[in-house]
């Protein structure tokens, strides 16, 4: 099942993508008191989501898919995690881009652990919309993610049982500013690398979600979904989420082991190689970016212009 948001009447709703068009949920909800966005399926459990698979099946009225503005599926998660190289062959760019070589002989998912951050809600945008250019960046990349949606409270569970507290997926592109103007005679101090890179995580709409959220039942096998990012066209990213050094299960349960994992939270598994850091290769203003996963779709956004006046501290 697709489930979808959008603005249905200049007011924000949530329906169901079918053969015949987007089925409003709350239009065609038999009940008093519908659910009146995908967050609100998802708090309400499982029995909810089978209700409105119902709903749909038996709907009479349709809208078709190009008459509606679509949001991002969560526009205002609880938590949106992410995972810093999660692509063996990402981290070796990465690696290269800082000036050393990294050997990687064999998987590090056998000598390492994830490696966690944390992004504010602020940073989602939806399917369409133009990404600020922040006031503190001269270099804007682009990162194209699996998202994971949770379902259910999940605290302390085992990856053989994590994928059942999956609701679906969605797609992500982690947009990230790759410098930092305030940097500018800063004195060095240590960690401030690793503070420059997680501050260009969090600008306003850098991480764009969508289509839609596909529920599980309708993935084959998370672990072989072909995923491509273009820019303007060209083919930037092209990999499989075979490659990934923890599996969705293996990240699912590692972080509700850090905390609680609650319905609607978004996770982000990490990028494949192809980014514009390991060659220069940055993105440009109002270039367009079409990030598609097998059996997701595909989410498009474009770069927003550059500031005029980019932001240092004051003396």
């Amino acid at each position: 099942m697709k489930l979808l948001a959008y603005l249905r009447d200049g007011r924000a709703s949530c329906g169901v993508l079918t053969d015949r068009g987007v089925v409003d949920v709350p239009s065609s909800w038999e009940n008093d008191d519908p659910p009146e966005s995908i967050q609100g399926i998802l708090d309400r459990g499982p029995s909810c989501l089978d209700q409105i698979r119902q709903t749909a099946a038996s709907a009479t009225q349709a809208t078709p898919l190009d008459s509606i503005q679509l949001l991002a599926p969560i526009p205002r998660p609880g938590k949106i995690l992410a995972l810093a190289g999660n692509y063996s062959e990402h981290i070796r760019e990465a690696s290269l881009h800082r000036g050393f070589q990294l050997g990687l002989s064999e998987s590090p998912r056998r000598t390492t652990t994830p490696r966690p951050f944390l992004m504010p809600a602020t940073c989602v945008v939806g399917p369409g919309e133009t990404v600020a250019w922040p006031a503190y960046s001269e270099q804007i990349d682009y990162e194209l993610e699996l998202a994971v949606v949770i379902g259910r409270n999940a605290k302390c569970i085992t990856p053989s049982d994590a994928l059942s507290y999956v609701a679906g997926y969605t797609i992500a592109n982690d947009v990230s500013a790759r410098s930092v103007t305030f940097k500018k005679d800063r004195r060095q101090r240590p960690w401030d690398e690793f503070y420059d890179w997680l501050n260009g995580k969090w600008a306003d709409g850098f991480c764009p979600m969508g289509p839609y959220l596909v529920t599980t039942d309708e993935i084959p096998d998370v672990q072989d979904l072909m995923m491509t990012l273009t820019i303007n066209g060209e083919v930037r990213q092209n990999a499989n989420t075979g490659q990934m050094i923890y599996t969705v299960a293996d990240i699912v349960s590692f972080l509700s082991h850090l905390m609680t994992l609650e319905p609607g939270d978004v996770i982000c598994t990490g990028t494949p190689s192809g980014v514009g850091m390991a060659t220069g290769n940055f993105l440009k203003p109002d270039d367009r970016i079409e990030c598609t996963i097998e059996h997701l779709g595909t989410l498009t956004n474009t770069l927003g212009s550059r500031p005029e006046r980019f932001y240092e501290p004051l003396a």
